[in-house]
């Protein structure tokens, strides 16, 4: 295999590749979509980037296992466990079941990834399919002393954890001293949901019994249970997009350790934002575009995006504008003529 450096999130360095195994496989994991609306531009820049990651390891002679999931339950609209089920409120919004609204979600995912000829993951994981992996998970850290229950639902006491939030460089005496996070029941405004309790006199179309009370996973214990369950308790690479390394990434370092005892990822990868207007790609703010809307519809081959992400590094955050896609497409063009040419 040849030499390959990296930038390692959790270490701040570049660093040179050592794989956990040494028979030439490579696990990598990859935060996939929460499959509840259209996905923008913004989001399918992280998979290119885990996308040209993948091939660049592969080219250097290791054989990736690629893992990603695909969020359809879980997700709420507050990432600090408040607010509606994302799913479940887009499916009220629509009139269709939320079963119904992650098969119309992911299947316009896959569709936007093979216009930016963007390989699919060797597994993907429906979230909903892992609901018996994250319920043994979230017992075991309950054996473990690492839970305590509230009236909606069973927390992960971060407190426990001496380094929470190392991954992010949170600053955890800062967050109780500014009193920024909305609180409830929980004892510390770091602490995380690992199941929540469906609410009274009313039926979840995407709810379980557990051994809490019938109820539904939290966000973060889905990527961890499924990571786990496909590559082992300790594996390579976990990429994702910057926004999740301060609540979902740290969240899941804490509790994948306090599950094992170690840490199970050896290299964290985070690729940057993609602006629009100076602001971050966002779909809670509205504030998105997205590949049918700018490219297609407006004839625009959708690898010209895929070439303007590569003028960028993956860690440096790119601004999105008309003037760039089409100078992109050109550039692309023109290279597909000397392409011809040859």
């Amino acid at each position: 295999m040849d030499k390959v450096r990296i930038f390692n999130t959790m270490s701040r360095q570049v660093e040179e590749f050592e794989p956990v195994k040494t028979d030439g496989t490579l696990g990598l994991y990859h935060c996939g979509p929460t499959v509840y609306s259209d996905p923008h531009i913004g989001n399918l820049r992280t998979s290119m980037f885990v996308d040209v990651l993948k091939k660049m390891f592969r080219l250097a002679g290791y054989n990736v296992k690629h893992v990603s999931n695909i969020t359809d339950v879980g997700h709420l609209t507050g990432d600090s466990d408040h607010g509606d089920d994302k799913m479940e409120k887009q499916a009220a919004k629509e009139g269709l079941s939320a079963w119904d609204i992650a098969k119309k979600y992911e299947a316009m995912h896959w569709q936007f990834c093979e216009y930016l000829n963007i390989e699919r993951p060797t597994v993907v994981c429906h979230a909903t399919e892992y609901i018996q992996q994250q319920i043994n998970f979230v017992k075991t850290l309950e054996e473990k002393g690492f839970t305590y229950r509230t009236s909606d639902g069973i927390y992960f006491d971060t407190s426990k954890d001496d380094a929470y939030g190392y991954l992010a460089r949170l600053d955890k005496e800062g967050l109780r001293a500014g009193d920024r996070v909305d609180m409830g029941e929980k004892k510390n405004p770091t602490d995380f949901s690992l199941w929540k309790f469906s609410p009274e006199h009313e039926q979840r179309q995407m709810e379980w019994d557990s051994p809490w009370g019938k109820g539904f996973p939290g966000w973060h214990i889905e990527c961890s249970a499924m990571s786990i369950e496909h590559l082992g308790t300790e594996f390579d690479i976990h990429a994702g997009g910057a926004d999740l390394m301060s609540v979902h990434h740290s969240n899941e370092v804490a509790q994948n350790c306090a599950y094992t005892g170690h840490r199970v990822v050896k290299y964290w990868m985070h690729g940057a934002f993609l602006n629009m207007g100076g602001e971050k790609m966002s779909k809670s703010k509205g504030h998105v575009q997205t590949i049918k809307t700018e490219l297609v519809d407006k004839g625009i081959n959708p690898l010209a995006y895929r070439y303007l992400c590569l003028t960028a590094h993956y860690r440096s955050q790119l601004n999105y504008t008309q003037e760039a896609i089409d100078a992109s497409a050109t550039a692309l063009a023109r290279l597909n003529a000397k392409v011809i040419e040859v």
